[in-house]
């Protein structure tokens, strides 16, 4: 579209004729001051000065139009808009002074004119355009204004140009700056004040600032954890700018603030990944994810995806969670200069035959399993169904792995495995302790195991070419059944944030984190390796809580504060939940390359001992022996404490015998 047309616009129309004819005005206006003052006398324009006077709006209008200085928006106009303008003027004032020296009547019009009438139109023009745009804004921005008072941190770059953004559209009335920079601190940049960070709580009790901006992308989560807790008891709204990479891609601008998420603060800095150790079983290589739909599983497939596999494998036993993980690689994939094959495969990790299927169709490199179930309380309920999926799921994916040479197996596991006190940590401890026998024997049999589900017996053992491995970690941010999602539901209805016990505490790590420290971990193993990942100092729920409280610009209500806006309510540990997680069970763990992974020592029963224990838990299990079972967990698993039964089966069962 030519400037012309862009002038003509319909929508615009009104105002840039108007504009126009402002302009016009000021030509006019410029002349005959020039001429009064050059004569130093005020005199009315004759018809000797018509020339002079058609002239001037006529070179005046089509070079303004050429400068774009009609499709500026007036409240908008900034430091560059002038600069247009001034270019603009001195190219009509060059052209006009040839006109008046070269061309004019002398008489009618001095030649001093010349010079003295584009510096007046200059004047006229920047200043009618200035007080357009402060009578706009002051007009339509009045009330806007009073959404809040914002304080913005950081009076680097970023900042100064957020803060400028945020005058011109008046949404805040803007306190100042707080900067950690002693060189900025009690200065003033563009008429608002800078001070030391060390005053921020002060400078938002005294200013009623009711809104605090991260405005430094580069600033580390420590840093922000920092901020937070010296804003601790305040009612104020902590929001930042995107992330600079964000800001580069364009996919986000300064003015789109970014809530503060809680993983935002829990995580801890993030360690370089070894782009050699992350890639080595990854790289032009088959891999296959269990649980490929779920919170880890699904992050694992999506930093996989820019490891450059050959084919990726996505194994998940929801249709509904498949599909969307499906949908977002492919449309990842398609960014990528070398697109992998995805290819989604619906089964379930218990259906040996099916696994053995997959296995010997793609014969992947590398398993990494995902699956299982996880949710506390809901495998306490349903304790069969949990070790099924948790202890013979993983034992059929792994019997299919070792049948068909798969040179890798990475098993993800949990905290909850350490000593644990309900059923979903010890089916993981058990599946961890299935592999550490299966890796310790290089000859495998599986007769036990097929009798006691009436499957046929291969007398024919299975020759061990498969590394496994098991890596263990604790809480992580937003996963599924996790608190943050719950709490920040709760928030958003008013509360209360329903909390099991107040001295709960747990260890916590983002997703991105764990995945990329299980793609490491998984590279490093040697045969039966079980990895811990470093989760650093253990969090208090109670304390997660009242953060997350904080981050949302609300207080808590309690007995200090009878008139904050959330409650946290306790509730009583739920069956099977513990206080606090453990992540060794011995002690003295082994470093590895990565500072952040380490090696633990753990005793475990020979296949020999541990398969015929697995088909009793079987026929315990096929029979629904809860009391059974559990005993069979007491025996296998070191410092397994059973709590009361709560199967829902039995419950119900009970229940009804009773009535």
């Amino acid at each position: 579209m030519s400037a012309t047309s862009r002038i003509f616009d319909s929508n615009t129309l009104p105002k840039q004729l108007m504009a126009m004819l402002m302009d016009v005005l000021c030509a006019w206006l410029a002349l005959w001051l020039g001429i009064s003052l050059r004569l130093d006398l005020w005199v009315p324009p004759d018809a000797t000065q018509l020339t002079a006077y058609l002239l001037a709006p006529a070179l005046a209008i089509p070079i303004m139009v050429k400068f774009g200085l009609y499709r500026a928006i007036f409240r908008y106009t900034g430091f560059s808009a002038m600069v247009t303008t001034i270019q603009a003027v001195a190219v009509y004032g060059v052209l006009f002074f040839i006109y008046v020296v070269f061309f004019g009547n002398p008489t009618a019009v001095p030649r001093s004119v010349g010079i003295l009438q584009p510096l007046l139109f200059l004047l006229l023009v920047g200043g009618n355009r200035a007080f357009v745009r402060g009578l706009f804004m002051y007009t339509s921005g009045h009330e806007t204004r009073q959404q809040g008072r914002l304080l913005v941190y950081g009076a680097g770059e970023t900042g100064v140009q957020t803060a400028a953004a945020l005058h011109n559209a008046r949404q805040y009335t803007l306190i100042g700056f707080v900067d950690d920079d002693p060189a900025k601190a009690n200065h003033s940049i563009n008429g608002l004040e800078v001070w030391p960070s060390s005053r921020l709580p002060e400078v938002v009790r005294d200013s009623a600032v009711t809104d605090v901006l991260l405005a430094i992308p580069s600033l580390s989560r420590s840093q922000r954890n920092q901020i937070i807790q010296s804003l601790q008891g305040l009612p104020v709204h902590v929001r930042s700018v995107p992330s600079m990479a964000a800001l580069a891609s364009g996919r986000a601008g300064l003015q789109q603030f970014q809530e503060l998420d809680v993983e935002d603060l829990l995580g801890r800095d993030p360690v370089p990944p070894h782009a050699e150790l992350i890639r080595r079983n990854i790289a032009d290589q088959v891999v296959l994810v269990t649980g490929a739909g779920g919170s880890i599983g699904s992050e694992l497939c999506r930093q996989i995806l820019r490891q450059g596999p050959q084919r990726l494998l996505l194994v998940e036993h929801s249709e509904f969670a498949l599909y969307n993980i499906y949908q977002e690689l492919q449309a990842e994939a398609a960014t990528l200069p070398q697109a992998p094959e995805l290819v989604p495969l619906l089964g379930n990790v218990r259906k040996l035959q099916h696994m053995r299927e997959i296995m010997q169709t793609w014969q992947p490199h590398t398993v990494y399993h995902a699956a299982a179930y996880k949710h506390v309380p809901m495998v306490e309920h349903n304790p069969v169904q949990g070790l099924a999926n948790n202890v013979f799921g993983t034992l059929a994916v792994a019997r299919a792995a070792l049948e068909h040479g798969v040179p890798h197996f990475v098993l993800i596991s949990t905290d909850k495995a350490v000593r644990p006190t309900n059923i979903m940590g010890a089916s993981k401890r058990l599946a961890e302790l299935c592999l550490q026998a299966l890796a310790d024997s290089p000859m495998l049999s599986f007769a036990a195991l097929d009798a006691a589900v009436g499957r046929e017996i291969n007398e024919q053992p299975v020759h061990n070419r498969t590394c496994l491995a098991m890596v263990r970690f604790g809480n992580v941010l937003g996963s599924s059944g996790s608190v943050v999602p719950l709490f920040r539901q709760q928030i958003a209805h008013g509360g209360p944030i329903t909390l099991t016990h107040a001295d709960v505490t747990r260890y916590f790590m983002t997703i991105p984190e764990a995945a990329q420290l299980v793609l490491q971990a998984g590279a490093m193993g040697s045969g039966g390796d079980v990895f811990v990942l470093d989760m650093g100092e253990p969090v208090q729920i109670l304390h997660l809580a009242r953060q997350m409280v904080t981050l949302s610009g609300l207080t808590v209500r309690d007995a200090q504060n009878p008139q904050g806006d959330i409650a946290i309510q306790i509730t009583g540990l739920r069956p099977g939940e513990k206080l606090y997680e453990e992540l060794l069970i011995g002690d003295h763990p082994e470093p590895t390359e990565h500072p952040r992974i380490m090696k633990a020592h753990e005793q475990f029963l020979p296949w020999a001992e541990l398969q015929p224990r697995l088909a009793q838990l079987l026929q315990h299990m096929d029979a629904h022996d809860v009391d059974a079972i559990s005993q069979q967990l007491l025996e296998l698993v070191n410092g397994y404490r059973a709590g009361p039964v709560v199967d829902w089966m039995l419950l119900q069962q009970k229940s009804t015998v009773v009535q």
